[in-house]
């Protein structure tokens, strides 16, 4: 029998601290600049020091992109662009520093981590730091089969915890998190669809290299019998996952609770992760108070779970290629927000006061 208790994370679950954001909010009315001068960012770095649980906010200086690799079954259906079992073709640019979200990170200064969790590959294809916790080579067809059995659902879900642990304790003060998988969106839809008791061309979008009108019908198709199998198992979690989820995103939900364990704020990037969060949150209700909306990927599951989950993206620049690059486009204006609630000086003037004496030429 599993001694892994899904419940537990609503006890060890807290949300960022309310008085410490209620402090950031006091000093946001004291800057010079009015209140609501900078939007959003406002509220940013308001969120910031409340999970940070320091006023003023403290830079985000050690930010780290993690990304969740799997290959999925149904992908044999041709519901993706890219031929099935072909995303350890995109880990390896990735690790080549080819890839889109391989650029940004460099030129932002932030490492990337990849985790192998059901690549369909040998082993031995990558180094030990990206396969140590993979689970199995590539995961269930959902439409007419489980993603994986019970063991490996609960496997892959603690691997995601044990990641989670891995970067807090090396210091990572932000994470922004993404997949790389060829599959993955029909399955996050799948997730999505059954937790908001919607139907499947609801949530069916059309990936990342924009599919054809065909592949978009046999998508939609996919997961409206995925679905199928998904709505009797509604109820437990941990075996939603196991049917219709898939290594890398039973890994990513345990991720991103245990983040919000350890108090690490989370930037999500497109439909898988936001698919993730939405099953998270029905494990932990106060869990996504700890993430943040990177960017709109245009995926109507991932508008879909980000409205449940009462997340607006910080950015919409049609970036749909996945792999974390949109998410990460994000982390300079959360930078910002730090930056700006850090540094702006106070007034020097109290309305209707006098003079705030913060200097000594104001003494003499």
């Amino acid at each position: 029998m599993s001694s892994l208790n899904l419940d537990d994370f609503t006890d060890l679950i807290e949300r960022p601290d309310g008085g410490v954001r209620r402090d950031a909010e006091a000093r946001r009315e004291r800057l010079i600049v009015p209140p609501g001068s900078l939007g959003r960012l406002d509220d940013l770095g308001e969120w910031l020091a409340a999970a940070q649980g320091s006023v003023p906010v403290r830079p985000v200086e050690r930010p780290r992109v993690v990304l969740f690799a799997g290959d999925h079954g149904v992908a044999e259906l041709g519901v993706s662009a890219r031929p099935a079992g072909s995303a350890a073709e995109l880990v390896r640019e990735i690790l080549a520093g080819g890839r889109p979200v391989a650029v940004l990170a460099r030129r932002l200064d932030v490492p990337v981590r990849v985790v192998d969790m059901a690549l369909d590959c040998a082993p031995d294809a990558f180094p030990a730091d990206v396969v140590r916790h993979r689970v199995r080579r590539g995961s269930g067809r959902i439409d007419v089969e489980d993603a994986l059995t019970p063991e490996e659902a609960e496997a892959a879900f603690r691997a995601g915890v044990a990641v989670a642990d891995e970067e807090a304790d090396s210091g990572t003060d932000l994470v922004v998190l993404g997949d790389v998988s060829v599959g993955g969106t029909t399955a996050a839809g799948v997730l999505v669809a059954a937790l908001c008791g919607t139907d499947a061309s609801v949530v069916t979008g059309r990936g990342g290299l924009a599919i054809d009108d065909l592949a978009w019908m046999r998508k939609c198709a996919a997961i409206r019998d995925a679905l199928r199998r998904a709505r009797p198992v509604l109820g437990d979690q941990l075996q939603l996952l196991a049917a219709v989820g898939g290594a890398d995103l039973a890994a990513m939900t345990g991720f991103l609770l245990q983040c919000a364990v350890r108090k690490v704020p989370v930037v999500l990037d497109g439909v898988v992760a936001a698919a993730c969060a939405l099953v998270g949150q029905r494990i932990a209700f106060r869990a996504p108070d700890w993430w943040l909306a990177g960017h709109s990927s245009g995926e109507p599951g991932q508008a879909k779970a980000l409205d449940r989950m009462a997340l607006e993206p910080l950015l919409d620049q049609g970036v749909r290629v996945g792999e974390g690059a949109g998410a990460l486009l994000a982390l300079p204006l959360v930078r910002a927000a730090a930056a700006l609630a850090a540094e702006l000086p106070e007034r020097t003037d109290e309305p209707g006061g006098e003079p705030v004496k913060d200097s000594m030429e104001d003494f003499t």
